[in-house]
Formats: C-alpha cells, structure tokens, sequence
C-alpha cells in the first residue's frame, strides 16, 4: 500500500508585538515603580517577606516592628528602621514621621501587624482583649495618618492586611473578630475618602502573623510558622507577591479589594 501523505499543519504566526500607545492614550501599560515602602511587622512573618520582596524589585522597605527589623535577613541589613510597640499610638506616629523624613521620601505603606488572643470573652483579661484592637485597628490607623501628609505628595499607595475573621465571625474569636472587621470598615471608608489622590488596597488573607508577648493564637489555624504555609496556612511570599502587584498598579487603575489564600483555608468564606 501506498502510504497516506501526511498532511502539514502550517505554523501560526506569533502574535506582534504591541506598539506604543497612541498620543493621548491612557498611561495604564505603565507599570508604577516600587519605591520607598514602609512596612510594619517587618521582622518576621508576612511583613518580612512584603519588605524582602520590595527589595528584591529594586525599591527601598522602611521597616518598623517592635523588635529590631533588619536582623531579620540579610537584605535587610541596609534598610532604613524603627522599633516601636503599635499599642502607644502616638509613639508610633512618631516612628513613622521621624522614619520618613530620614528617608526623605515615601511612596507606599504596607501595615501587616496583627496580634490576636483567643478564647472566651469572659476569660481573657480586659487589657489584652483592649491590645488586641490598638495594634490591630489604632496601630494601624495611627501608621497610615502619620504617612498621608507624604503618601498625598507622592500620589502613593496603601496596602492594608486584615485577617479573614474581618470578614467572618468566629467562636472564641471576639478580639481579632472586632479589631479587624474594624480594619475592614476603616480601609473601605478611607479608600473613598482618598479616592483620586492615593490608591488603597484592602488584603484579607490568613497569612498573618498573630504574634504577641503573651500567650496568642491565630484564630485561622495556628500562629503562622516561618517553615512554610501548613494544610490552612498561606505562604507569606504568595501575599507578598499580591501586594507588590497592588503597588505597581499603573496610574488610575486600583486594586481595591483582594483575598489571598490557600484552597483549604478554613475561615472563607
């Protein structure tokens, strides 16, 4: 038999490069750059990781905890830090003001500090129920004020984390529950209060740290460990991923809200 001829499948052509816009076209192919970005809960964690990652894309972290910072890596021993515990709010706007203007710019703010205490309402004791919402949502809101002035000048960005218990409420999770729904509500009313003047991005995700001098738990599933995400736990360098990619955003284009975790995450929805 004659062989069948085999039939040729032509190549598609690969697809042309894109040109340069055209005058007057919007400047959202434009990827904004990295820049000075402060981040708190710098030393260990998710906010370690958000300060490696925007090194590693050529901007400069300020890193603020209330453990020393850059001897968490080493590429972080050159960065610019301050300790400070969130719990004083007017220390931490301090921190905040004195660690801009020695860096003489600010571009964006990360705010990834979380602690949580878990348990019964009637059995955690009155102050560190009250510490769990002045790191969490005045920690937080005190950082953020003290950048704006900055932050305004510079068109900027925020990246506010919260725990996905701001969105879902839990047994024996009464504190984390109040302080970052409070987080939740703050981001979206100031995301509409700085519209058209610096980009907010509210991130949910489990990968928080839920660290503190005494005996804390994450409600999410376990204080998260440095030794990678567990079953219920997301890797801090997949968040930090997503918060560099609210920050590089072009001019005009936001990401507002996002949600980042694993497939088995067990407090989302």
């Amino acid at each position: 038999m004659t062989p069948s001829p085999q039939t040729e499948v032509a190549a598609m052509p690969a697809p042309a490069a894109p040109g340069p816009p055209p005058p007057g076209a919007s400047p959202w192919h434009e990827r904004r750059r990295v820049g000075t970005v402060l981040v708190t809960g710098a030393a260990s964690g998710l906010g370690r990781a958000v300060a490696r990652a925007v090194g590693a894309a050529g901007g400069h972290p300020l890193l603020l905890d209330r453990v020393a910072s850059r001897d968490a890596s080493p590429e972080l021993a050159g960065a610019l830090s301050a300790v400070v515990d969130l719990r004083d709010t007017r220390s931490a706007e301090r921190a905040v003001a004195e660690l801009v203007a020695e860096a003489g710019e600010l571009d964006a703010v990360v705010t990834t500090t979380g602690i949580d205490r878990r348990g019964r309402m009637a059995d955690i004791p009155g102050g560190a129920w009250d510490d769990v919402v002045r790191v969490n949502l005045l920690g937080t809101a005190a950082v953020i004020r003290s950048g704006l002035p900055r932050l305004r000048e510079s068109r900027g960005r925020i990246v506010i984390v919260a725990a996905t218990v701001g969105l879902r409420a839990l047994p024996e999770a009464t504190a984390r529950c109040a302080a970052d729904s409070g987080v939740v509500g703050m981001s979206r009313a100031l995301a509409a209060e700085l519209a058209g003047q610096v980009g907010l991005t509210l991130l949910v995700t489990d990968a928080t740290d839920a660290t503190d001098a005494t005996d804390v738990t994450d409600v999410t599933g376990g204080a998260f460990a440095e030794g990678g995400p567990g079953p219920h736990r997301g890797d801090p360098y997949e968040v930090a991923d997503a918060v560099l990619y609210a920050l590089t955003r072009p001019v005009g284009c936001e990401v507002r809200e996002m949600v980042v975790g694993p497939a088995t995450e067990s407090s989302w929805p």
